[in-house]
């Protein structure tokens, strides 16, 4: 068929308007994080999260709750809604609103760890290598052979130099590598090296001197690590931070549901501080994403909720959360199987990156989070 001269001109200016549409679509849907934070709140149970303080637990026998009124007061006032907002109530009304939250059972949704042996570090090397190792069966403090998604962005020019991770409990710098990662790393009662400055310096320093080592030299208080974090954050402008915070592991463990419920609201209360200065600086506003997550999970009962690992049923189940640009306010995620592997290549997605090129077996993304 023979084409008028008119039909020409037609095709030519469909093409052309088809591409300016696709071209305006492309930018309005353009990338906005240039920055990711990665919270962990170690052993937090989906169950305290979505449903607030469990009345099975306010008590001396199974909760060793030592003052159950106060207790009561504080973290119960209604259903489980209004429970949970007390317990945590930047989550519920900011990132429940404004993000994502994943792991529901009564959505029809759950967010699992594919490790069997459920216990932190492999839960951790899982979320952050974004691939299951078998092989680590101890929380021994041997160096992880696997490769994390912080190492892989700090090898691109980029965020080189520009990664940085606090954790309260020291075997992280084993979990993350730190002699092969080189990334700058600060766990436990490790000396404190970057503040505004000297005073600040030497407050900090008094702290990890002077404080109790309640859990020996293990695992500092997370106050500790939080106040560090932010000081690092302030000063050097990292555009990856990780701060895992385990305090609610070491109460739960303790079976001082009264403490580890504290710890939970405060952990929530650090991460509001962080959020809301993230967002009244220049570099971060509107530019970072924020990710909350566990290492794993713990019993469902009375008498197991203290416990995780490999025959404690129900410690495979989690939660996780994100708040940022490229995330749709859906709320509490329905009808969704989000797997904690798939934390480590979303990181790297929400940046632009492809975590699977250095990491081709590692998890998918999470479903709808960086769109």
């Amino acid at each position: 068929m023979l084409l008028t001269a008119f039909d020409v001109a037609m095709r030519t200016l469909f093409f052309v308007c088809t591409a300016i549409f696709a071209s305006s679509l492309s930018l309005t849907s353009q990338r906005c994080t240039e920055n990711v934070v990665l919270v962990t709140l170690d052993g937090l149970r989906w169950q305290d999260v979505f449903g607030g303080a469990d009345n099975r637990m306010l008590n001396k026998e199974d909760g060793g709750v030592r003052d159950i009124l106060a207790t009561r007061k504080r973290f119960t006032r209604g259903d489980k809604i209004t429970n949970r907002e007390l317990l945590m109530p930047f989550l519920w009304q900011v990132i429940a609103k404004q993000g994502q939250i994943f792991g529901d059972p009564s959505s029809n949704a759950k967010a699992t760890l594919n490790n069997k042996h459920k216990f932190s570090y492999p839960g951790y090397s899982e979320l952050i290598c974004g691939v299951v190792d078998d092989t680590i069966t101890s929380n021994n403090k041997f160096p992880n052979r696997n490769i994390n998604v912080l190492e892989y962005l700090n090898n691109l020019d980029p965020y080189r130099g520009k990664v940085a991770t606090f954790a309260s409990w020291d075997v992280h710098e084993y979990i993350l590598n730190k002699a092969r990662s080189s990334i700058a790393c600060e766990v436990a009662w490790q000396p404190v090296t970057v503040a505004r400055n000297p005073d600040r310096l030497e407050e900090l320093q008094q702290l990890v001197e002077q404080l109790p080592r309640y859990w020996d030299n293990d695992v500092c208080f997370d106050a500790l690590t939080f106040a560090r974090a932010k000081e690092y954050l302030m000063v050097k402008k990292p555009r990856v931070l990780y701060v895992a915070l385990g305090e609610t592991d070491e109460w739960a463990h303790a079976r001082r549901y009264d403490l580890y419920l504290q710890m939970a609201q405060r952990n929530d209360k650090m991460i509001q501080d962080l959020w809301e200065w993230l967002q009244n600086d220049s570099q971060y506003k509107d530019k970072t994403t924020l990710l909350l997550t566990v290492d794993h999970g713990r019993g469902r009962t009375p008498r197991n909720w203290t416990d995780h690992g490999q025959n404690v049923e129900g410690a495979e189940e989690i939660w996780m959360a994100v708040l940022g640009p490229d995330t749709k306010p859906l709320g509490i995620r329905q009808d969704v199987h989000a797997r904690s592997a798939m934390i480590a290549s979303t990181i790297a997605a929400l940046l632009g990156e492809d975590f699977h090129t250095k990491v081709p077996l590692a998890a998918p993304t999470l479903p709808g989070v960086n769109q």
